[in-house]
């Protein structure tokens, strides 16, 4: 499932894309994708004649946003949007369609169909699912070390469950789960709030840091992650512990070991990141 880095990424080239292109018209081939509104010609009705102000990101999903009206999409495992002309095919894996006045389309194409959209007045889009109650975005300074550790401090589950939880900081998965606990040297199965103040500030920076490198190297090609535009993220290159089971760590030379861990499968140096506090 793509995280921050990913969908970041996907913002950056989908606003190049689309910005101040006109809605004509607006197809869904699926319409259990279209969550908010319940009436699927309502959604399609109310986007007709809008323009594409911009597009924003909140943790792990797209904003587009039009005149009116703010689209909450999530990509999930598979979902992937692309420019197209209007004379080109349509794959068979393609469920919303948004015609523009200029003959291009935006399509989302996703094979496994767990993809959603939810439409909202502008304004409103905070104040409801699947936005609503999500935790601070990593790189704003709402997330601060202070909130961080009254965040995890009052939680008796492990570090890596704590992570997952898009109500303590959003956008991160299981790969920038893995990979900021070994760059933090955090075992991800030590307990929240056994983690001290010098372990918790490490962390909160290991974080940014490694969300901002995937940032700048274009996301993780983990399985079928491309951008809109077609191409690889190449953060992949950089991981120290993800999909590297059995490897050498790169810095003790010990094998990385998987296992599962808050129902994820986790890869950690067992060497650089023990369990004891």
């Amino acid at each position: 499932m793509p995280e921050l880095p990913e969908v970041e990424t996907v913002r950056r080239t989908l606003i190049e894309l689309v910005k101040g292109k006109t809605i004509q018209h607006v197809r869904v081939n699926w319409p259990k994708m279209i969550k908010q509104p319940d009436n699927v010609e309502q959604f399609c009705d109310a986007l007709v004649g809008q323009c594409i102000q911009d597009v924003g990101r909140r943790g792990k999903f797209l904003k587009i946003i039009v005149d009116d009206y703010v689209l909450v999409s999530h990509l999930r495992m598979e979902g992937r949007y692309g420019l197209y002309e209007k004379h080109e095919p349509i794959d068979k894996h393609t469920h919303v369609i948004f015609s523009f006045t200029d003959e291009t389309e935006l399509r989302y194409r996703d094979v496994r169909k767990f993809g959603t959209m939810h439409l909202f007045a502008k304004g409103e889009e905070e104040k409801f699912p699947p936005l609503a109650n999500l935790g601070p975005e990593p790189f704003l300074d709402e997330f601060t070390v202070q909130d961080f550790t009254k965040r995890i401090g009052r939680t008796t589950r492990n570090i890596k469950a704590v992570l997952l939880d898009q109500h303590v900081v959003v956008g991160l998965g299981n790969i920038y789960v893995d990979e900021a606990l070994f760059r933090a040297r955090i075992h991800p199965e030590r307990i929240a709030s056994s983690l001290t103040p010098v372990e918790i500030q490490r962390l909160h920076q290991e974080i940014i840091h490694t969300l901002a490198e995937a940032v700048e190297q274009g996301g993780s090609t983990i399985r079928s992650y491309v951008n809109t535009q077609g191409q690889i993220g190449m953060f992949q290159l950089r991981l120290y512990v993800y999909g590297k089971k059995n490897e050498a760590c790169q810095f003790c030379g010990t094998p990385i070991e998987k296992y599962v861990v808050a129902g994820r499968g986790t890869h950690i140096c067992p060497k650089c990141q023990t369990l004891e506090n």
